[in-house]
């Protein structure tokens, strides 16, 4: 069963999004009032950052119908995020459908569920984050929709909506705020180095700290 279409959202501004490259999810997620974001997922990837858009896909438990006609769509710069409701008990994503996210310049995975293959995303630089890695295969049948708000770890993701990945995890955000965030994230970065400065000269006596971190 083809998933239901939905157009796409508008693209975001290459030189926008840019500027949130290398930015640590920890100082973004303090500056979205640290709410959980995208919890209860690992990367898997060898290592490096993810920074990309969000191409939204909703399966079913266990199949990945959907999210082969999702990287049919997908180009440069999308991020597949996948709302699997968490099931772990079949791989959604392995080493084929990784070579088709690189051969179309995909920016990485994020999925609600299993992946497998996960040798193959260890040796890679693809970013790639699930729940858990499985032999067992998906089904292929669907439904599945794309491009559609999904649920993983309680956070909502739009199509389109900013995505950013490192080693601490994943967290986005509409793209309507992105100018207000990334200056107060670089308000947060200037006072945490003078703070790791004033710490080096051992001038640090508290009156600076921030909470958590």
């Amino acid at each position: 069963m083809a998933a239901r279409p939905v157009p796409p959202p508008p693209p975001l501004d290459p030189a926008l999004l840019a500027m949130f490259r290398g930015v640590a999810t920890a100082t973004i997620s303090d500056n979205l009032e640290r709410l959980p974001g995208l919890v209860g997922l690992r990367a898997f990837h060898r290592g490096g950052s993810l920074l990309g858009t969000a191409l939204t896909v909703r399966v079913r438990a266990g199949d990945n119908l959907a999210i082969h006609q999702a990287l049919a769509v997908a180009g440069p710069g999308d991020v597949i995020v996948v709302d699997g409701g968490g099931d772990t008990s079949r791989a959604l994503v392995g080493d084929i459908m990784k070579a088709i996210a690189e051969s179309r310049g995909v920016a990485g995975f994020v999925i609600d569920g299993a992946i497998r293959d996960s040798a193959a995303f260890a040796a890679s630089d693809l970013p790639c984050y699930a729940r858990a890695a499985i032999h067992r295969g998906p089904y292929k049948t669907g439904p599945g929709e794309i491009n559609v708000p999904v649920s993983i770890g309680g956070w909502t993701v739009h199509p389109g909506d900013v995505v950013v990945g490192d080693m601490d995890g994943v967290v986005t955000f509409p793209p309507g705020i992105a100018p207000g965030l990334i200056a107060a994230v670089r308000a947060q970065e200037a006072r945490e180095a003078e703070v790791l400065r004033m710490i080096r000269e051992g001038r640090y006596d508290g009156r600076y700290a921030k909470p958590a971190g």
